[in-house]
Formats: structure tokens, C-alpha cells, sequence
């Protein structure tokens, strides 16, 4: 039973050039790049790195070449190109120092940039059509390049949750304070019109700035929760909306003043995106099928295979759990054919501005196929639930969010569903720093935890983090260690080690650059000196590995270790199929 699904990804197709793409797929036992000629329905394989995998890709908008980002197991790495019809690869910026890949943008005219994030913070580089490069912008903490305008005059850069507008020269043209989020330049003539996404009490909605008019709030096109959008070919606007743990889809004419809510499945729209001719892509997925490409016209990649929907005796159940901060959603997945109350998991998620939906996870599908029923809870800080949901950090870090956990388990066991005597927590992630932090703080509540990825110490982490992850934390804790320690000590799970009683298993990945090893290994042997035993994986892999063989040892480990801390368990050599990263 293969278990972990071939990757699914929009495909990127040229804007001038609708015949010519490029998509993710499945090279044995990663993903690698391949060329998509949409006419002829045939591929060409573009990237070969055996041991790596390559997963971000983009076709210039005359489709005379591809770009692709060649990083290191850190992420690390550099832009290289190839003509669209194969041929040697070339560095996209030459000169241009390894770094994280913070977002590409190219114009009709051949303008390219790149956002960067190395040590020293965020940058973007330039590259004109006649090859020149130069740097555009330099600061410190994060950032992302979000777009070009079409003629490749002026640039838009999204830095926490402010964005800023700068010419080709690296001038500032405007500053638009947030919380608002943009979602690049209409690809039309005419003169540059930015899409954004602005945050208010109420909600979400639309706006646009020009040079000219500056910031027009979109004020009858409001949302509830958490969207994305993106523009069509013909300038108007697809937005997909995250609420209550699944997807709405919206076709929005900023002319005529309309908004059409689109068919959708029931379950969750992972992206969306309007190609040439309305042809509607989607990558759609729920708690039984793996995520699949759905295009309306029916013209798919070839060789991009996806797995069916699984005939599992399996119930999906919403509950709605009274909580200290308002009421917490939780989706329960259980077996359908043993009654309750079942052996529980909660499967924390990453984050934190991330959310549970009604989507496939292999850990979902293992566990429940092992007999456990596995929660996946939406604590506060979730996203799909609005705005005060989302932020609210008012109370702490972390704690709250253990605390809505702890809620939900009680509800759980209350109402004869999870067994008391056999809770317990798995997490990648955001999601592995709160099982750690439950495991300290709750140490009544939980008999075992899994931690992959995880922040262990709070104030460690900051320090050997990305400056993209530390600009994250300074806003969260008010500000950084040196400033809050007292905040990030109380929000850390090192600072309740010597209270874990419960059986711990942990993956600390060698290369992982958003949470280093070091303070996962300096947590496991804490709990080492205080007489616990943890389990320590230490695969020398990134936050996020690409292959194969890492994903599925890593959710064995996991599963199989539940599986004996908790009662059950499922053998699982040969039921691990491969070829996805699991979301974090």
C-alpha cells in the first residue's frame, strides 16, 4: 500500500508563451524539474540531482527558458537557467552567493529578480535584459520578493507583514504598513496596478494601489478568514479562501464590481491558478485522497501519477470544543470499525500561522489504519478562522496554544471518545515545538510524544536561526531573548524538561537551518540527566527533504513508535510507498 503521493504541484505556465511549462514530478525516489510542452502533451526531464531532488522551478514569460533553484541539503543555493528546449545550464545572477531562495519575478522585456536570505538578512538582485546584475535592496530580517510589473520598471517586496514597492533602481516608491499582503502586479497593459490583501477586525479584503491613486481599499470584497489571490491572464482575480478547515473558491471582476463563488469539491484546494483561455488549475485534496492535479479543460502534465482515494473504514468527524480563548475546531479521524473510545493521537501542525484541513496525511492514514483515532486540533494562532484566531498571542507563546490541546482532550476523553490512560502528541515543526512544550507543561495529560524538527529551546533557536525566522519571533515575543527573556524562557520547552515523564522520540535533520540540531541534541540529553531515555533520530536532511527514503523512515520512526508507547500499532515495512515531503 503506497501511502506517501507522487508530488502535485501547480504546473507554471508562460504567460506569452501558453504552450510552454514547466511542473514538478516524480524522478525515482524525488522530484525533480521537467519541461511541459502543453500542445504536444509531452515532457523533458530538466534537472537530475540524485541524493537532492529539485522542487522550485519557474519559465521565463516568453517561455525561452527555465529557471531553477539549485540549493544544498541547508537550502542553500543559486538560480541556474536552460532554454526551454533543452541545453547546457548557466547561472541565472553569476556572482551571486549561495543563499535561501526568497522569490523569483520576471518581466516581458527579460528583467529578472531574485529575493535572497543569507546571514546577513534579506536582499534582492536585478538582472536586465542585457545581463547586468545588481542589487536592488539590502536589509536585515526577512523578506520575499512577490513580483515585477510587466515592463520590469518597478518591483513589489513583502517584509513581515508590510509591503514595499521600489523602481529598478532600488528607489522606494511607496510603503504600504500592514497587516496587508500583496499579491503582485495585473499581468494586462496598461498602467501597474498591485493586487493586495489587507487585514482588518472584521476580516480580509481586497484593495490595489497605483502610482497614481496610491492604496484603494476593495472595500465589497470582503472576506471572513484567511484568502490568497492571484491574478488571471485577463486581469481579473481568483481567490482561494481557507475556512473551517477547507477551501472556497471566488473569481472576482475588480470593473464590474463582481464576485462569482466557483464550483469546488468539498475538501481543500491546496493552490489554484487561471491559465490561458479560463482553464482552471487546481491542486485539490481531503483526508482520503492524496493530492491531485484538476484542471478544467482536462489537459494535465504527463507522467505526474496520483494515487485514489482510499477504501478505508475510516469516520470524519468536525467537533467544536469550548475553549479558554473561544471555540476550537478540531477534526477527528477515527476507525470506523472499533468503537470508541480509541487510543488518540494528536497530530499537532506546523506553523504557526498555518492551519489542519480536511487533507491527506499518510500519519492520518497510518494511524488510523493502526486503530488510533488522531486529532487534528486548530488552536489558536490557526489561520481559516479570522483575524482574533489568528492573533491571538496576546496571552503568550505556546502556552495558549497547549492549553487549547489540553481543552480538546478533555472534551475528547469527556465524551468517551479518546482513552485517557492512551493520549498522545506528534508534531513537524511548529507543531513538534508545541508536543515538546504540552510534554512539559501537561505532563499529566500525555504518555508519549514525537517531535520532528521541533524547536526544543526557544531563545537557542532564535540565536541560530534564519533572519527570517528571528524577525518571526521578535514579533511574536515583543522582542528578541536579550529583550524578552523571560517570555521566550516561559514559551520554551527546555525550560520544563525536568518535568517529562512521558517516552520521547525526536528528529533533530543535520541540515536543518529553521530549526537547528543543536538544540534538539542539547534537549535529549536534559531529559538523559534526569533519567528519561528519548529516542534521537539525527538524519543528515533540511527542515524538508525532498527524498523519498528520508520521509518515509521518519514517519515509520514516528508511527511505529505511538504504536508501541500507545497500544497497537501497525507493521509498516512495505506499507510506505514514497515520493513526497509531508507538510509542515
Amino acid at each position: 500500500m503506497q501511502l506517501l503521493a507522487a508530488p502535485c504541484t501547480l504546473p507554471a505556465i508562460a504567460e506569452l508563451a501558453p504552450d510552454r511549462g514547466c511542473f514538478v514530478g516524480a524522478a525515482d525516489d524525488r522530484c525533480e524539474i521537467f519541461a511541459w510542452d502543453v500542445a504536444r502533451g509531452t515532457a523533458r526531464q530538466v534537472t537530475d540531482r540524485p541524493g537532492l531532488g529539485t522542487d522550485v522551478a519557474d519559465v521565463e514569460p516568453g517561455g525561452e527558458r527555465l529557471w531553477w533553484f539549485d540549493d544544498d541539503r541547508t537550502g542553500r543555493g543559486s538560480w541556474r537557467i536552460q532554454p526551454w528546449e533543452g541545453g547546457a545550464d548557466r547561472p541565472g545572477l553569476p556572482g551571486t552567493p549561495p543563499a535561501l531562495n526568497a522569490g523569483l519575478a520576471m518581466a516581458a522585456d527579460g528583467t529578472a529578480a531574485v529575493g535572497l536570505i543569507d546571514d546577513r538578512g534579506f536582499s534582492v538582485r536585478l538582472r536586465t535584459p542585457e545581463g547586468r546584475t545588481h542589487t536592488v535592496l539590502t536589509t536585515r530580517g526577512g523578506g520575499e520578493l512577490i513580483d515585477l510589473t510587466p515592463d520590469g520598471s518597478l518591483l513589489a517586496v513583502e517584509q513581515e507583514t508590510a509591503v514595499r514597492v521600489l523602481d529598478r533602481s532600488g528607489t522606494t516608491v511607496a510603503e504600504l504598513p500592514g497587516p496587508v499582503w500583496s499579491a503582485g502586479f495585473r499581468p494586462t497593459d496598461g498602467p501597474p496596478l498591485l493586487l493586495l490583501l489587507a487585514e482588518d477586525d472584521d476580516g480580509y479584503r481586497l484593495g490595489t494601489w497605483t502610482p497614481q491613486a496610491g492604496v484603494r481599499p476593495v472595500e465589497w470584497c470582503r472576506f471572513e478568514s484567511e484568502a490568497s489571490a492571484s491574478w488571471t491572464p485577463d486581469g481579473r482575480v481568483l481567490v482561494r479562501q481557507d475556512r473551517r478547515g477547507r477551501s472556497d473558491l471566488h473569481l472576482v471582476d475588480l470593473d464590474r464590481k463582481r464576485r462569482d463563488a466557483l464550483p469546488a469539491p468539498a475538501g481543500t484546494v491546496l493552490d489554484a491558478r487561471m491559465q490561458p483561455g479560463d482553464d482552471l488549475h487546481l491542486v485539490w485534496t481531503d483526508t482520503r485522497t492524496p493530492p491531485v492535479l484538476r484542471t478544467s479543460s482536462g489537459r494535465r502534465p504527463p507522467g505526474m501519477p496520483e494515487l485514489p482515494s482510499l477504501d478505508m473504514p475510516l469516520t470524519i468527524d468536525d467537533r467544536w470544543t469550548p475553549g479558554p480563548g473561544g471555540r476550537i475546531h478540531t477534526l477527528l479521524t477515527a476507525p470506523a470499525n472499533r468503537p470508541g473510545p480509541w487510543p488518540t493521537v494528536f497530530l499537532v501542525h506546523g506553523g504557526p500561522f498555518q492551519q489542519d484541513r480536511d487533507a491527506y496525511d499518510p500519519a492520518v492514514v497510518l494511524l488510523t489504519a493502526a486503530g488510533f483515532a488522531v486529532a487534528r486540533v486548530n488552536y489558536r494562532g490557526s489561520t481559516g478562522y479570522g483575524p482574533a484566531w489568528r492573533n491571538a498571542f496576546d496571552a503568550g507563546v505556546g502556552l495558549p496554544q497547549v492549553a487549547d490541546l489540553a481543552a480538546v482532550r478533555a472534551d475528547l476523553v469527556r465524551e468517551q471518545l479518546a482513552d485517557p490512560d492512551r493520549t498522545g502528541l506528534a508534531g513537524w515543526s511548529w507543531g513538534g515545538y508545541l508536543t515538546l512544550l504540552a510534554l512539559g507543561t501537561q505532563p499529566e495529560l500525555w504518555r508519549a510524544g514525537a517531535a520532528v524538527h521541533p524547536v526544543a529551546d526557544s531563545a537557542a533557536a532564535f540565536r541560530a536561526g534564519t533572519p527570517a525566522l528571528r524577525s518571526l519571533d521578535t514579533r511574536l515575543f515583543g522582542g528578541t531573548p536579550d529583550q524578552q527573556p523571560h517570555r521566550y524562557a516561559q514559551a520554551s520547552p527546555m525550560t520544563y524538561v525536568d518535568a517529562v515523564r512521558a517516552p520521547v522520540l525526536l528528529v533533530a535533520g543535520g541540515s536543518d537551518v529553521k530549526c537547528p540540531p543543536e538544540q534538539v541534541v542539547r534537549y535529549a540529553q536534559a531529559l538523559r540527566a534526569r533519567g528519561l531515555d528519548p529516542e534521537l533520530l539525527e538524519p543528515d536532511s533540511g527542515h524538508d527533504s525532498r527524498l523519498a527514503d528520508e520521509q518515509a523512515m521518519v514517519l515509520t520512526a514516528v508511527v511505529s513508535f505511538l504504536g508501541v508507547q500507545l497500544g497497537g500499532g501497525l507493521p509498516l515495512n512495505g506499507h510506505v510507498g514514497a515520493r513526497t515531503v509531508r507538510p509542515v
